[in-house]
């Protein structure tokens, strides 16, 4: 029927490359391989079709015979940093098991900083995406839950970690393109806030400053959000 809309598809449910003639010039793996390449350097936003074609020295044109849309590059990119996940086998103990697992994904997300940005159930079908999903599962396979359950427990830790990287990239950009030290820039902020809560207005926040014993440890913080969510599925006795 004229005018409708192409059947959605997974770029994995698809062949190669389409279309009749010569022996592919390129695989999915050289594609994706590229678009990580240029997003690392130079961040997400740099990669295009036309981009990436430049790089493996091929016409724009002929890269859709093998990745017809900019989302299914993006899916094959996220499954090529996803195949850089260790797979171990899992050690009996399901939540060193997990947070092993939560570390390793925010190391992987700061060697690509452009990943928060993709994370996304879309593309958790991919075949790394299911090996990591498989992976995780056999590390819960001592957690006596649901399937589903344990499915929620994944998500939760891999929402906790895209957010705390997403939070440390920002800030990190943000130190890069100030005009002076980050340190001088916390004082002059901090000297504010005291004198806010100098007012009086506000008892409690003062309460918190007043308990507070030093600098925070970011890596504690993060480990005990990491804990809490697991607590919230420990068995109940």
């Amino acid at each position: 029927m004229a005018g409708r809309a192409a059947e959605p598809q997974v770029i994995w449910a698809r062949p190669e490359r389409t279309g009749r003639g010569p022996r592919p010039a390129h695989t999915r793996a050289d594609i994706a391989a590229a678009a990580v390449r240029i997003a690392d350097a130079e961040g997400l936003d740099a990669v295009s079709m036309r981009r990436v074609a430049a790089e493996l020295g091929c016409g724009t044109m002929s890269l859709y015979n093998y990745v017809p849309r900019k989302e299914d590059l993006y899916e094959l990119m996220v499954d090529a940093a996803g195949g850089e996940h260790e797979l171990w086998e899992p050690s009996g103990d399901w939540r060193a098991d997990m947070l092993r697992v939560a570390h390793q994904t925010r190391a992987l997300m700061h060697r690509h900083p452009w990943l928060p940005r993709l994370m996304s159930p879309v593309h958790g079908f991919s075949p790394n995406s299911l090996r990591y999903l498989e992976h995780c599962l056999a590390c819960l396979d001592p957690l006596p839950a649901p399937y589903g359950t344990k499915l929620e427990l994944i998500a939760m830790l891999n929402g906790i970690v895209t957010t705390y990287v997403t939070n440390e990239l920002a800030t990190a950009e943000r130190t890069r393109s100030l005009p002076w030290s980050q340190e001088r820039e916390d004082a002059i902020r901090i000297a504010y806030l005291g004198g806010r809560i100098a007012t009086g207005a506000y008892p409690r926040m003062a309460a918190a400053f007043a308990e507070d014993a030093g600098p925070i440890d970011l890596e504690a913080v993060f480990d005990r959000a990491l804990g809490r969510v697991l607590d919230g599925f420990e068995p109940r006795g």
